[in-house]
């Protein structure tokens, strides 16, 4: 590939990875004649199965991909239909069929995917190009000098090599989407960390695992059923947790372990063979079935906090971050994909007001709160959660909590295209604070009520899809609403969060009525007796 011999663009994006090159997509569906430049460090095409870490997608990132950009054909063809989270409480056992699994038995109705990072960042390269974009490989950022704050008509300058040769730009708009080398953040101090300190290893294999095989028992066999390979998400319960999945249709599988360093320290599997031996001291059945594929690794990679923040993500001065250059969750839930939804569109929506010619600085400076709010409610779902995740008690309600919050505030703001609706926003304001402060006190529950309850682990399967209401909330992503539907959605999904958090309440005082859930009671009410058995597959 040619670099380019423009020397200003109207959008320089430093970063040829999912966030960066999704974004180029998106900007040049938005805006005819826009010109983007994408710098990718790294030569295409890139390797296929083994090349980056985030495979997976849930259902605000997967609608991104095959909605808003318009790549279901790919989405589909091309990469995996992601059948969902199988957790097994299978700590130390090899009869994966004896123990309490959690999880849907079929597809629900709004798809997400597994995505193979090559395969996807190839096609993406590809078609940024077939739509316009100037796209350069194997090229490096050396120097940034950002624009005059106050300077309207300034611009942004960069240089750097493009297959050896200097390169000198200007651009209106900068954006970081370098992932974590964050030259933007770096250069201007807003590196920000959190509280939530845990490791992640990961490791691809060039051989599938088949989970099926890992019972002779038909009746365990028959509890989920799809027409083609799935992706299977599937932790265990040690405080650390497992993720299996199958990144697309290349014939390998991606396994890693996210841990809480206080329980399970990194040097204890930051090597192959000593995640192997984790293996098999926590998970003897995924040892067994991967002990004689060693010869089958691809690669091998560590993270020893993989959790950080940022000062700020967006600027009137007319730069932003995207995906992992600006803040990282948590790879379980896998939101990573939907911070890089939410955040290009908001980017997205700042260049077309500064392409109106109309004032940056109140809606750069709203955007960037709503997104770190968007963080921080995200973030509760993990700081400290780990070891509460050890309990199918605790887990099965946090789960249809997690969901709710997410299903039923999060997305249908992105899913019903009101994301920068600052309108809707104001009007939803209380009913969003209160979802927040829900979605803590919730999870400060669950860590006290995992820390008195009594491990249960019988060999039943708690199937969410088997919930009317679990099944149409995922459906309702699919619906159309006006402001007066919207608003109504928010005010439901708010409270059905009050009534699943009374429900758990209540449950859990069943076993202890001593334990202390008065900051939870005096957001949600009380209820003396469930009103509807909404967690009835966990009691």
């Amino acid at each position: 590939m040619q670099a380019s011999t423009a020397r200003r663009h109207d959008v320089v994006i430093m970063g040829g990875g999912l966030a960066g090159l999704t974004l180029a997509l998106q900007l040049r569906q938005r805006f005819d004649g826009i010109d983007i430049l994408v710098i990718e460090r790294r030569q295409h095409p890139v390797p296929e199965a083994a090349h980056k870490v985030g495979e997976s997608s849930v259902e605000i990132g997967a609608h991104y991909f095959s909605k808003v950009l318009r790549l279901s054909k790919h989405m589909d063809e091309g990469q995996l239909r992601k059948f969902g989270f199988r957790f097994f409480f299978s700590e130390g056992r090899r009869d994966i069929d004896q123990v309490t699994e959690i999880g849907a038995s079929r597809f629900l109705a709004t798809p997400s995917y597994q995505i193979d990072r090559g395969i996807f960042e190839n096609f993406l390269g590809l078609e940024a190009q077939r739509r316009g974009v100037k796209f350069i490989d194997n090229a490096i950022v050396r120097r940034v000098e950002l624009a005059d704050e106050g300077d309207a008509s300034a611009l942004h300058r960069l240089s750097g090599e493009h297959d050896g040769e200097p390169f000198e730009l200007e651009t209106r708009w900068l954006v970081d989407a370098c992932g974590r080398a964050g030259i933007l953040k770096r250069k201007l101090g807003l590196a920000q960390d959190n509280a939530h300190h845990c490791h992640a290893v990961w490791f691809r294999i060039k051989d599938r695992i088949d989970i099926d095989e890992w019972s002779d028992d038909p009746a365990w066999r028959a509890r989920w059923r799809s027409a083609r390979p799935v992706a299977l998400d599937q932790p265990p319960r040690r405080r650390g947790l497992l993720g299996v999945a199958d990144p697309a249709c290349v014939g390998s599988h991606s396994v890693g372990i996210v841990a809480d360093p206080r329980l399970h320290p990194l040097d204890t599997m930051d090597t192959f063979d000593k995640a192997m031996s984790w293996f098999e001291r926590y998970q003897p059945r995924l040892f067994d079935a991967l002990d004689d594929k060693r010869h089958l690794l691809q690669d091998f990679m560590y993270f020893r906090k993989f959790s950080y923040g940022c000062k700020q993500v967006f600027s009137a001065q007319r730069w932003a971050l995207t995906g992992e250059a600006g803040l990282f969750l948590d790879p379980f839930y896998s939101p990573g994909s939907d911070f890089i939804a939410i955040g290009n569109t908001y980017i997205t929506e700042l260049i077309a007001i500064d392409r109106a010619g109309r004032p940056l600085g109140a809606h750069a400076q709203l955007y960037d709160q709503i997104y770190h709010s968007f963080y921080e409610s995200t973030l509760a779902l993990y700081t400290d959660q780990y070891p509460a995740v050890r309990r199918s008690r605790g887990a099965a309600g946090q789960g249809d909590l997690d969901y709710t919050y997410y299903w039923g505030v999060l997305s249908q703001f992105f899913f019903q295209g009101r994301l920068t609706d600052l309108a809707a926003m104001g009007a939803s304001r209380e009913d969003l604070a209160l979802c927040q402060k829900l979605n803590v006190e919730v999870q400060a529950f669950l860590r006290a009520w995992s820390s008195v309850s009594a491990k249960r682990n019988p060999a039943v399967m708690l199937d969410q899809a088997s919930l009317p209401w679990f099944a149409e909330l995922n459906r309702s992503l699919n619906d159309t609403l006006d402001d007066a539907q919207f608003r109504a959605r928010l005010r439901e999904s708010t409270e059905r969060i009050k009534l699943l958090a009374r429900e758990m309440l209540a449950r859990a005082r069943a076993d202890h009525p001593t334990l202390d859930g008065s900051a939870l009671e005096a957001l949600a009410g009380r209820s003396e007796a469930p009103a509807e058995l909404l967690l009835a597959e966990f009691s």
